[in-house]
């Protein structure tokens, strides 16, 4: 039997403090000098920040709902491929998924799925033996998911730790491996939007150091080390077996160039849909808006990603070289996807919380407004509309939508899509020709097609051109 290492972080519930954990053993096995992939169970994209930020490696997103249980374990061997050990953060609670009355789209599922080895993070405030029942009742609720060790966190000292400890292992069988204090408790900052610039000039790795301080002084990296151990996960290369590009981008055809739109104000793409991009022909083209660069001459279609466009609005606005390329762009024919912050870049305006208005491209009639509270989370299950050219009106592919802006018009708009949440479905975008635009950030894993269709349109538009 082959071995590799690899590890998911579980938590009791949310704020048990897995991030915490995460980051902490991320950084502290980096520093004994291993090579660390980590992984997202879930759709979420600014924990995967954090772990790139740590581990120096594209962290990836594993989602049982909006992805094939093949899928998402292509994408797990695919992405810890060269690592020594992978760690796989948990979302919500262990069991916490799509349903109640399932593991689906859960961490437990995602454990079970990759055959991981999973360390319970453990609120133990203000318990003692009770803490026993709780990781106890863990481990019953579905034994399939194989629960190797526990982390106490948020204990009152060292003797609290300590009648944890002999609890857990008494009535549980599995080591506590360390713990982490009350009073070292370090406040990650809370995660908005508008945390991931920061991570990204690096402000955030302090915090990081010290929290690779904290695991290592009193959490034993040699027993997680050895629990991590599992047997070499096999999966077949489904969503990326391309044998060669296909037939339309062969022969005398120029390679397709897709410009991307990426810099802190455009940042969110799972890693996944770049390079389904790439394994269906196109050459990737990654240009900075926000440092003022223009769309390149050399594009063929475009793809402006999630972000935080609200962050740097003033810097945005005031380009105007920037924004009329984009606008020349797309009205000269640009196959293009906008996802989120694309989206509102890509409307007349975006109004800041404190109420200042900052022009945008202005090819989608209405503005955004910003507000403090959640507009929109969760997952979408996605039907083109009439005039989407990359999905068809009997088409679905599924996303994910997370934002804190609005959007108003009163003009009569051709939607993108049909999305069915959890709240029912709803009309949602723009489309408009070469112009599929909309708050929902799609997986290209859920629906490969559009990725050939997409570059197929580049072709065509290429040749007329």
């Amino acid at each position: 039997m082959s071995e590799s290492r690899r590890i998911v972080i579980a938590g009791t519930g949310s704020g048990a403090g897995k991030t915490t954990v995460t980051i902490g053993l991320m950084a502290a096995l980096k520093r004994k000098g291993y090579i660390v992939q980590g992984f997202k169970c879930g759709p979420d994209y600014i924990d995967p920040t954090y772990h790139t930020a740590v581990t120096g490696r594209a962290s990836r997103n594993l989602d049982s709902y909006m992805l094939s249980h093949d899928t998402v374990k292509e994408i797990f061997v695919r992405g810890s491929a060269g690592a020594d050990i992978s760690i796989i953060e948990g979302v919500m609670g262990m069991y916490d998924g799509k349903e109640a009355t399932s593991d689906k789209g859960s961490t437990a599922e995602i454990s079970i799925l990759t055959g991981s080895p999973v360390l319970l993070v453990v609120n133990c405030q203000s318990m003692a033996r009770s803490a026993a029942a709780i990781v106890k009742g863990f481990q019953l609720l579905n034994p399939a998911a194989r629960i190797v060790g526990v982390i106490a966190n948020k204990v009152g000292s060292e003797g609290h730790h300590k009648i944890v400890k002999a609890a857990i292992e008494q009535e549980c069988g599995i080591p506590v491996v360390g713990y982490l204090k009350r009073e070292n408790e370090l406040e990650i900052p809370e995660r908005h939007l508008g945390l991931v610039p920061s991570v990204e000039r690096g402000e955030l790795t302090p915090l990081f150091d010290k929290l690779a301080d904290l695991i290592g002084d009193t959490v034993d990296l040699e027993l997680i080390w050895e629990l991590a151990k599992a047997e070499t996960l096999q999966a077949e290369a489904k969503l990326f077996a391309v044998t060669g590009a296909p037939e339309f981008v062969t022969g005398t055809q120029k390679r397709v160039t897709i410009a991307v739109a990426k810099d802190p104000a455009f940042h969110f793409y799972y890693p996944e849909n770049l390079e389904l991009l790439e394994a269906y022909g196109a050459k990737l083209r990654f240009f900075s808006p926000l440092a003022g660069e223009t769309v390149p001459a050399e594009a063929d279609g475009l793809y402006i990603g999630g972000g935080f466009p609200e962050e740097f609005a003033s810097e945005l606005s005031q380009n105007q070289k920037v924004l009329e390329s984009f606008r020349a762009a797309i009205l000269s024919g640009l196959p293009t996807l906008a996802e989120c912050g694309g989206f509102m870049f890509l409307t007349e305006a975006i109004v800041t919380t404190e109420g200042d208005s900052y022009p945008m491209v202005g090819l989608i009639p209405g503005k955004v407004t910003m507000q403090k509270k959640l507009a929109a989370l969760g997952y979408r299950e996605v039907r083109g509309k009439e005039g989407n050219f990359l999905l068809g009106t009997e088409e679905q592919a599924k996303g994910h939508e997370f934002h804190y802006s609005t959007y108003a018009t009163d003009a009569e708009l051709p939607h993108a899509y049909e999305t069915k949440g959890l709240r029912g479905t709803k009309p949602e975008g723009y489309a408009s020709e070469n112009l599929v635009a909309g708050y929902t950030h799609l997986h290209f894993g859920s629906n490969p097609e559009l990725v050939k269709r997409w570059i197929q349109r580049c072709v065509e538009v290429g040749a007329r051109a």
